[in-house]
């Protein structure tokens, strides 16, 4: 088994993540350091990551978490903000979970935690193209034309374009002229919803993740968490 790939088994973090680990020259392999990632790890080799020995997990956690706004989707923070991490730690106070891929500080909704950094590699891969699925409130109404806009594609404030989505009026509120529309999208660009939508000359004033691929965010309140089931947890890693 390749060193990245043992890593992530041992639910440090995702290979790609975990490939970090081994070229900043953290890891050893039986006593020697390694930076080599095609090294392969055999039965009975002692591998450490900062000097801590570790092993793959027997049995993988698979968590769906509702996250709130105002905590960041990182394992620790070095300005002190609250992390995901907080809402899980008190019934995992040693597991070495680590959230899929990112929400922003001010998004909320669906988060998957987990100690399998294969899945997580499937899920986070620029290749998997699996859709997630937002909720976002916009001050001003959204026009059809807004939407066809987006559904083509648009030009983003660094001159990147994103690619073709799904995207679908919910309501118009004319009281508090606020647009509520469901956006799909299968990229992961940083903050990509909300730029795409100031790239129309929409402010977003909430954003919820709903759903990744067929996975929808039910039975979790906001800031709370519950185990995935046997069958989301298979859609997951087939999808």
């Amino acid at each position: 088994m390749r060193i990245n790939r043992y890593l992530a088994e041992c639910g440090l973090a995702s290979r790609r993540k975990c490939e970090e680990f081994v070229t900043e020259g953290r890891v050893t392999v039986n006593g020697k350091v390694i930076t080599d990632l095609s090294t392969q790890i055999e039965a009975g080799d002692v591998v450490t990551v900062g000097g801590k020995r570790v092993s793959p997990v027997s049995k993988h956690v698979y968590l769906m978490l509702n996250k709130p706004k105002g905590c960041v989707t990182t394992v620790s923070d070095d300005r002190g903000r609250k992390t995901v991490m907080d809402i899980v730690r008190a019934d995992y106070p040693d597991t070495r979970l680590f959230p899929v891929g990112r929400l922003d500080y001010d998004t909320e909704g669906l988060l998957i935690l987990t100690t399998d950094g294969d899945l997580c590699n499937r899920l986070t891969h620029p290749s998997s193209e699996i859709e997630k699925v937002y909720t976002a409130k916009t001050e001003g109404r959204v026009t059809e034309d807004d939407l066809a806009e987006l559904r083509r594609g648009v030009v983003l404030g660094d001159g990147k374009k994103t690619g073709k989505c799904r995207a679908y009026l919910l309501s118009y509120d004319s009281k508090t002229n606020i647009s509520t529309v469901e956006v799909a999208i299968k990229e992961g660009m940083n903050r990509e919803v909300r730029r795409m939508f100031e790239a129309i000359g929409k402010n977003v004033v909430f954003l919820k993740r709903v759903a990744i691929g067929d996975l929808r965010l039910r039975g979790v309140d906001r800031g709370s968490y519950r185990k995935l089931t046997r069958e989301e947890v298979e859609y997951l890693k087939n999808v």
